[in-house]
């Protein structure tokens, strides 16, 4: 059986009878009868795109397996709904497609927030479905599922200068994916410049660990626009600045920073790239624009795979997100089944070896390979799902 060649194990769509609004939900693989992957919500969201989100999953989950862990990889899996996230009926919504689907996340599907939604507002609307978790279908797997759900609970109470530790470790295992592609090119921190697209939990996270680790981030984009300054954004009084949905209140801006159009991001002079927002953001006409060496796709899928070809011929590398954005995923799973506590920086140390041990395998299998970064995750979990497999069996 190839990596991901076959079908998926689930495919439905769901239809709101209250608004007309269609939600997906895709079942790539089973691991142990169970699979992991998000909600998302955006205006738009279709079950092709879904379905790519459910095979990354699966991606995902067998690139960070370790035979010696407490956490045991899962399934792939991905829930979508077509609606915006600011509308008055998203809640509604919401709670109706967790009222649908709540057979699969009692028995078999572990959600959680995604783009348009927050962790928060799943929660709730989970309760509110009449579900004990969005994460009940893994609770069977675990040893000791109260201390489990304990720990998990304190992590996810911490916070880290405000900001939720939740929050915060998906950024931190971009980051990290930056500097180690920075470390085995030989580029140093200081000097290299960043845009990033995006300002909500992940950009935000990862605008400011790069930061610290002394980047220079030239751009950022949020809904409203870019905002450059060619010297170095005040990333920390940017993110204060924002609100729920990464929209950054213009009043915070310094005298040099400039308002630039939305797509600004794409052709600032900077060494890299963070998408963090939506998907499908770099096509085939707008990657001509690029001027950066590295894309790292801290959001799913956003740049096209004919796009990713045409930049691959001119020599931009693009970090892939089933590889770039694994952490958040990771560390849910990191902590519950006890491979490290709740605390942040434990959490923090556990994801950057993680990250960075995966992106220098993925780096250097794509170099004896002569292919690209993606291509390369894609033959180390075609190398991994059979060893999965044979321990715990196929579930399709």
């Amino acid at each position: 059986m190839t990596a991901r060649d076959d079908a998926p194990l689930l495919t439905l769509t769901w239809t709101d009878h209250v608004t007309g609004r269609q939600g997906h939900l895709v079942v790539d693989r089973l691991v142990r009868g169970v699979s992991s992957g998000g909600l998302r919500m955006r205006e738009g969201c279709t079950l092709e795109e879904v379905a790519g989100l459910a095979r990354g999953m699966t991606m995902k989950e067998a690139l960070h397996y370790n035979p010696e862990g407490q956490y045991v990889p899962l399934g792939g899996a991905k829930g979508g709904i077509d609606c915006d996230p600011q509308s008055p009926q998203a809640y509604g919504v919401l709670v109706r497609y967790l009222r649908a689907m709540r057979p699969y996340i009692e028995s078999c599907w572990a959600t959680g927030e995604d783009l348009g939604l927050s962790q928060d507002m799943v929660d709730r609307a989970a309760t509110e479905a009449g579900l004990v978790s969005s994460i009940q279908a893994v609770y069977p797997l675990l040893d000791d599922e109260a201390t489990a759900r304990r720990r998990l609970a304190d992590a996810f109470a911490v916070e880290v200068d405000g900001i939720g530790l939740d929050e915060l470790v998906g950024g931190c295992g971009v980051a990290e994916s930056v500097l180690a592609a920075l470390d085995r090119a030989g580029v140093p921190y200081a000097g290299t410049r960043v845009a990033v697209q995006g300002f909500g939990t992940m950009g935000g996270a990862t605008a400011r660990f790069l930061t610290r680790a002394g980047l220079t981030v030239v751009a950022v984009a949020d809904i409203k626009g870019t905002i450059g300054n060619s010297e170095g954004l005040d990333i920390d009084a940017l993110l204060a600045a924002r609100d729920a949905f990464g929209t950054v209140d213009r009043g915070a801006l310094r005298p040099a920073d400039r308002e630039q159009p939305g797509d600004a991001w794409l052709y600032t002079d900077a060494e890299v790239l963070v998408p963090a927002a939506v998907s499908y953001a770099v096509d085939t006409d707008n990657q001509r624009w690029i001027k950066a060496r590295w894309i790292v796709e801290a959001a799913n899928m956003p740049v096209l795979p004919a796009a990713e070809a045409l930049l691959a011929a001119r020599g931009v590398t693009v970090l892939p997100d089933v590889v770039v954005n694994s952490g958040t995923n990771a560390w849910w799973w990191w902590t519950l089944f006890g491979d490290i506590g709740p605390h942040a920086d434990e959490a923090f140390a556990y994801t950057r070896r993680s990250m960075r041990a995966l992106i220098d395998r993925v780096l250097a299998r794509a170099e004896a390979d002569g292919t690209t970064p993606r291509a390369a995750a894609q033959a180390i979990v075609a190398d991994r799902l059979p060893v999965i497999a044979e321990r715990f069996g196929w579930y399709r």
